[in-house]
């Protein structure tokens, strides 16, 4: 009797809340229609920050691991499914095909959840890849991979910036100046995916091989080459001048310097005595990722982006002891399982293929893909026969340095929030990236071919 007596009272706040919204006019409450039931109805159900949620990871997470499923399953890497299960899930297919779920699913209003636990996703990542940096293997073949990785990072550069001469007056953005657009489209083409690469040779046996030992050093150095090279570009395009650039980066290199110099020799003493411990203690994983968040939030205050302190604070972390093995082992199960589809998703809704709707769109994406590849495979092949390596091995570690995915995706995503990549080209570069990794495999036993015939 109560709740029915009080349906009819108005509380006083609301009224004067809807007099000033309606001018004056109609103060008095519309009552929902008979039997409605406005707080269980669909539309109700999906509003507020966590409404659509659930149903795009849902979603998500099945498209992910289906596409992964199959694309192992046919010996290609599952990156590669779960790259394209993010795309079928834009615009480019599901959009196209069922245009009002695909605006109700995700709606623009609920993609800033989504993008920010993508963005999470995307920094642990790469929080472990910097654990997975073995600097012992950069040692051991220090000069063999300085040569080959740096060569296979300038000389895609290069040709990603004269590309850009060709490509710049049809598909940049119109406040994109040409420096900005150029030195992205270099370094999207100079990118090597490391953690990829280590996959496709464990998942053929030859992570303990000779090459694999090479390939893994090339890619080690050269990741760290490129990501510091992405840093440089993102700072340029952020400072808008050459002082402003070089100031960041000075900032960025005297970070770093402390983390290396300062943080890496502190932090074994603080956590030798429960580094034997596996797994280690709650306090010791709070520390670390404390350390994680804080070099993150350091590089982002620096105006460079927070997954360049994650990756460095990865790289830091001691090697003695369980607590690396076992942060990774946990790390990559909850970004593999879960954030990493995320990103996926978030990257294919910014990827409409359906822009590329003319011969002219898909010849710029063709010739997009062929620059990419002779430039990574060649310069890398290139510089393996230089060094004394056999036709066949260097074509080989060629294939493996010009495997992009996940790494290419990070730095494309960059340069579309910095506004560099427009829509139309963003679309080719993750077109580019998807190709060239679905090549490695496919390359990888042409080059055993050239191998079983010498």
């Amino acid at each position: 009797m109560t709740l029915h007596l009080g349906r009819s009272l108005t509380p006083h706040s609301a009224v004067a809340a809807r007099t000033a919204l309606d001018g004056g006019e109609n103060p008095s409450p519309v009552p929902p229609p008979a039997g409605a039931s406005p707080q269980l109805s669909p539309p109700h159900l999906f509003h507020g920050p966590l409404g659509r949620l659930p149903a795009q990871l849902i979603l998500i997470l099945l498209a992910t691991r289906t596409l992964g499923w199959i694309f192992r399953r046919l010996r290609l890497p599952g990156v590669v499914g779960e790259i394209t299960a993010g795309i079928l899930l834009g615009p480019s297919l599901f959009g196209w095909l069922w245009p009002e779920g695909f605006s109700f699913i995700f709606a623009p209003s609920s993609l800033g959840i989504l993008k920010v636990l993508s963005q999470i996703g995307v920094s642990v990542f790469m929080f472990v890849v910097g654990m997975e940096v073995d600097i012992g293997h950069l040692r051991d073949k220090a000069r063999s991979a300085f040569l080959i990785s740096q060569t296979g990072i300038l000389v895609p550069f290069l040709f990603g910036t004269v590309s850009a001469l060709f490509l710049y007056p049809g598909y940049a953005g119109a406040a994109t100046g040409f420096s900005s657009f150029a030195l992205f489209l270099g370094i999207s083409m100079s990118i090597t995916a490391f953690p990829v690469l280590v996959r496709i040779l464990e998942e053929r046996g030859m992570a303990r091989s000779p090459l694999g030992q090479t390939a893994i050093s090339c890619a080690a150095m050269g990741d760290a080459s490129a990501w510091a090279l992405l840093a440089l570009v993102v700072a340029f395009v952020r400072a808008q001048g050459v002082e402003a650039t070089f100031l960041k980066f000075a900032a960025l290199a005297a970070f770093a310097a402390f983390m290396v110099l300062g943080v890496r020799r502190w932090l074994p003493r603080w956590l030798r005595t429960s580094e034997r411990s596996v797994p280690p203690p709650w306090t010791v994983i709070g520390a670390v990722t404390l350390v994680m968040t804080g070099s993150a939030l350091a590089t982002e205050a620096l105006g460079i982006h927070a997954l360049f302190g994650a990756f460095l604070a990865g790289a830091i972390l001691p090697r003695d002891g369980g607590l690396r093995g076992y942060m990774i082992g946990r790390l990559e199960s909850v970004t593999g399982a879960l954030l990493l589809p995320l990103f996926f998703a978030f990257s294919g809704l910014r990827t409409h293929i359906g822009l590329l709707n003319d011969p002219a769109g898909w010849l710029a994406c063709a010739v997009i893909v062929a620059v990419a590849t002779a430039g990574k495979l060649g310069s890398t092949v290139g510089a393996a026969r230089l060094d004394g390596m056999k036709w066949n091995d260097a074509f080989r570690l060629g294939a493996l340095m010009n495997t992009r995915g996940l790494m290419e995706l990070i730095a494309l995503n960059l340069g579309y929030d910095l506004g560099v990549l427009p829509a139309p080209i963003f679309a080719m570069l993750v077109i580019m990236a998807l190709v060239t990794t679905f090549l490695t495999g496919p390359l990888l036993s042409l080059g055993d071919s050239f191998g079983a015939g010498t």
